[in-house]
């Protein structure tokens, strides 16, 4: 097992709940993962050997390939069917006995793969990254201001499939261990449909959600096909937490605009219940960090190097995702802009940029055009301002260990973050900690979410490449006074406003909403896919609408009640069918709804609340209440002469 980089925020969040300090019992309900197989390497050990002994691969054993060379005469370990890989039942529950006692917590883990084969509990593992393409294909683009060319959807449509599969193996995993009472905190944009799936079989479930990323405004999110689906699937929490103030106000914006909700700064009024939306920019842990930055000997020893490697320069310093929005380009493009421009920092000033693979489904192809791009600016930028005592951009595409990370960020005199759009841009409070002996400037793309945090950092628009070398400039003569002034207020905001603090806010306020507002009465949202099977399955279905406030919204003119052609069209294709019965009712009178409703001949409707009624296939009108006893109105006035009478001021 290998843990995913770039997200040691989150993992700090889960170790922080399943610690001493907290009085919470956490349990973590996550994914495996991508399972690979173990090819031309030993058997692990004896204690977990099972688990990678009964894994099968698709992955044809070839010598010439094999990271290692294999011994063959060693019998190999890995079968090799042709249809992915297979896990039998044992294996499986080996792993979560593992899991179940980590030092992390309670770990549950989440198997995404095909259904077991008969009564021997052995699973497929087939084209596992398809369970995480729409999220990151998708979402992940769109939520980041990207956008796709147009396709046929077919794709699209089988990504979706495979993320509503993700989103209903959760529910039914946190279902199976869940407990009354039970707070359940869902985390990012992979499980978007999860707080409303949770919702339809648990109606009063407490449910927090947080989205680490960007949320678009609602002029992007209409691009989404599957817009609604999407915003009805988080509005199933009781509270959603963004990243920075915009992001929710995106978020309201386009609940209204999309679905129609009512809404404010402070939350949505959805589904008979309000639904609170809050601000908690992350943060990470400081004391680890700066624990391990200033207490470990091989930092110490890899800082000490670097300085003796790069004496008498000043280091900017640049790590960041290879892919769309983390800017690197622009930084490249803003730094040989700064070298043009002030000329007296050329061969004394050196930018290190790290770059790491991107974690996101983007095309292989936009990929490979961003490195490309990155690569002939590095080499054109030291092609025409490096010389044979050394190259101004010292480029790394590759993972750095912690030990070299912590070092790096530890001798800086610079950090330069150009993101074009990001959610929460943890190097920059891994740099701010850094920086606790050097005090180097932080210049911050004021498009991160971090940069609403950081106000004593340079922010600066990373399009602006003139500014961004401006910027530069300033900070490498920043006085040391300065500098010790920015970099204090900012040191004391990141170990304040740590993932302690975010977490025990987070809870706090969901807490909070949850004894203020009474969630009771909230109606979950229906299960479309339960409701279309039992709708195929139905021989007979009877449809009551009502028409003011469902066929057509409340408005202050009545008259202006109309129903949309969408509207009316749908009634139709209803009404149509035979196994369906379809019925309006109203409080109207019968020539409002014969004007709108009644050239729909197989259409029943209901006027003045129930007074009247139109059958199916009938253009005349009943009036029931010539069929029901009225006789009870002559006691009911007698009753109400007798405190007429009485009441001082009937006259009036």
């Amino acid at each position: 097992m290998s843990s995913r980089r770039g997200t040691s925020a989150l993992f700090d969040a889960f170790s922080h709940l399943s610690s001493e300090q907290t009085h919470w019992n956490h349990t973590l309900v996550g994914w495996t993962g991508e399972i690979e197989s173990l090819i031309g390497q030993p058997p692990p050990p004896e204690s977990l050997s099972g688990v990678s002994k009964t894994m099968e691969t698709s992955i044809p054993l070839n010598k010439a390939s094999a990271p290692i060379p294999v011994d063959v005469t060693t019998p190999s370990f890995i079968k090799q069917p042709t249809d992915g890989i297979w896990i039998t039942k044992d294996d499986r529950e080996r792993l979560e006995q593992v899991l179940s006692h980590g030092k992390a917590g309670k770990i549950v883990p989440v198997w995404l793969m095909e259904e077991a084969e008969g009564g021997s509990g052995r699973a497929c593992l087939r084209d596992q990254r398809r369970w995480r393409r729409y999220a990151e294909h998708e979402l992940y683009t769109l939520f980041h201001y990207k956008q796709h060319g147009p396709t046929d959807g077919r794709a699209e449509r089988k990504w979706w499939a495979d993320y509503y599969q993700v989103n209903r193996k959760f529910a039914d995993k946190v279902i199976e261990i869940y407990k009354p009472g039970d707070i359940i905190w869902i985390h990012d944009y992979h499980l978007l449909l999860l707080p409303s799936m949770l919702r339809q079989r648990l109606p009063g479930v407490y449910i927090g959600f947080f989205l680490h990323i960007p949320f678009p405004s609602s002029e992007y999110l209409r691009c989404l096909s599957r817009r609604k689906e999407i915003l009805e699937g988080v509005l199933g929490a009781n509270m959603i937490g963004f990243q920075t103030y915009g992001y929710s106000r995106h978020f309201t914006s386009c609940c209204t605009r999309i679905l129609g909700f009512r809404s404010s700064s402070a939350g949505v009024e959805a589904y008979a219940s309000h639904v609170a939306v809050d601000v908690f920019p992350i943060g990470i842990d400081a004391a680890k960090t700066e624990n391990t930055a200033f207490g470990a000997p091989e930092v110490d020893a890899k800082a000490a190097l670097l300085r003796v490697q790069y004496d008498g320069m000043k280091v900017i310093v640049g790590r960041d995702r290879l892919d769309s929005v983390r800017g690197v380009a622009q930084k490249l493009m803003a730094f040989e802009m700064f070298l043009e421009r002030y000329p007296e920092w050329r061969d004394k000033v050196i930018l290190i940029q790290v770059t790491s693979p991107t974690s996101g489904e983007e095309r292989d192809e936009y990929v490979q055009k961003v490195q490309n791009e990155v690569s002939d600016l590095v080499e054109r930028i030291n092609g025409v301002y490096g010389s044979l005592g050394g190259s101004p951009v010292q480029y790394f595409p590759q993972y750095l260990s912690q030990d070299e990370y912590y070092a790096l960020l530890r001798i800086a005199d610079v950090g330069l973050i150009t993101s074009v759009c990001d959610g929460m841009n943890t190097t920059s409070l891994e740099y701010v900690v850094c920086q606790k002996e050097n005090y180097g400037p932080l210049i911050l793309s004021e498009f991160s979410g971090t940069a609403g945090s950081l106000m004593s950092a340079i922010h600066i628009n990373p399009w602006d490449l003139g500014g961004v070398a401006r910027a530069v400039n300033d900070a490498l003569k920043m006085t040391d006074e300065a500098r010790r002034d920015r970099h204090g207020k900012l040191y004391r905001y990141v170990t304040s406003y740590n993932i302690q603090a975010w977490t025990m806010k987070f809870l706090r306020r969901l807490l909070i909403n949850l004894s203020s507002l009474n969630h009771n009465v909230a109606t979950p949202a229906l299960d479309k896919t339960k409701i279309l099977r039992q709708y195929r399955q139905a021989k007979k279905r009877l449809f009551m609408f009502d028409y003011d406030g469902t066929l057509t919204p409340i408005v202050r003119d009545p008259n202006a009640a109309i129903p949309t052609d969408r509207v009316i069209r749908t009634i139709k294709m209803l009404a149509s069918d035979h196994r369906n019965s379809v019925w309006i009712i109203s409080g109207r009178d019968q020539d409002f709804l014969n004007q709108w409703m009644g050239d729909i001949s197989e259409l029943g409707l209901s006027a003045e609340h129930g007074s009247f009624i139109r059958e199916p296939e009938s253009q005349k009108w009943k009036n029931l209440t010539k069929m029901i006893d009225m006789s009870w109105q002559e006691e009911v006035m007698k009753i109400f002469q007798y405190y007429t009478e009485r009441t001082v001021g009937k006259h009036d």
